[in-house]
């Protein structure tokens, strides 16, 4: 954890290049999601998978999501709880609302390997946020014939509501409306998924925001993003970052604040949760 003295410079020099930048690119991790209490394990997931915990000896969410239930109706009673828990029975994170709060009247677009929509809950423009690696919300077809993702709000309401001895009904099962496979979340897990034309229409305003700030003076605002899948925002940011001399590159996390050695002048790390220092930066 930062020490006080460098944590106060730190959070200082960080809240004069959110005044004095031209432009902020946020690269939301699980990290970010994490501090708005959001977790996978523990108290949430014992409160809401206390059956699927008893009869599978699940340890967590995530986990949950890849055991080999015998039938699709456990399957899908499985996962349309975990659908509605994490993407429609909760309210916005704190983190999320200050967060909006420091760069709403700033030029900025955030690109977020999360899945659970908590920009979007948040407030933030849907036109200024790209989400690389899906969307809790939307279902595709699990061998991908066409692309295209459906929403699945209402139909995971049903499964959830409808749901017995942790089955869903069988008529509830998804199925690809032009091949009949069955469906699946749209998640970056494997080949399959997919991109739709959403998906690519944020891609594009994403690649054209970096183009037209190229040469701005610009701040990579890194909250939360881990070492799993560095070379979706981690590494582009300091790629940036060494490339435009009027770049600086900020990152957030708790334990795992760092950066790379060429850009360090240019870098401002701060080793502690999220939320605690975006409630400081807003005060």
């Amino acid at each position: 954890m930062t020490s006080t003295d460098d944590y106060s410079k730190q959070i200082k020099r960080l809240r004069c290049e959110i005044e004095e930048t031209d432009a902020i690119v946020i690269g939301g991790g699980s990290g970010l999601s994490t501090s708005a209490g959001l977790t996978y394990s523990g108290k949430r997931f014992e409160e809401n998978f206390s059956d699927f915990i008893t009869r599978y000896d699940l340890t967590n969410m995530y986990t949950g999501g890849f055991y080999p239930y015998q039938t699709a109706e456990e399957y899908w009673a499985y996962w349309s709880r975990y659908i509605y828990v994490n993407r429609y029975n909760k309210t916005t994170g704190q983190p999320y609302l200050d967060l909006l709060k420091i760069v709403k009247n700033k030029d900025y677009f955030v690109i977020t390997t999360n899945v659970d929509h908590q920009f979007q809950i948040a407030g933030f423009d849907k036109n200024r946020i790209f989400c690389t690696q899906g969307d809790y919300g939307l279902w595709q077809c699990s061998k991908p014939c066409h692309q295209k993702t459906y929403d699945n709000e209402m139909i995971v309401r049903r499964m959830v509501s409808e749901q017995e001895d942790m089955k869903i009904p069988s008529e509830l099962i998804p199925h690809c409306p032009i091949c009949g496979r069955k469906m699946c979340v749209n998640l970056r897990i494997d080949n399959n998924f997919v991109e739709d034309e959403d998906w690519h229409f944020a891609a594009e305003n994403y690649s054209m925001y970096i183009q037209n700030h190229k040469n701005s003076r610009i701040l990579f605002l890194e909250l939360g993003v881990g070492c799993n899948t560095p070379a979706i925002i981690k590494y582009p940011f300091w790629r940036m970052t060494y490339l435009n001399p009027q770049a600086v590159y900020a990152c957030i996390n708790l334990g795992e604040a760092h950066t790379a050695k060429e850009i360090e002048p240019r870098s401002i790390c701060i080793d502690e949760d999220i939320g605690k220092v975006l409630r400081e930066i807003v005060a």
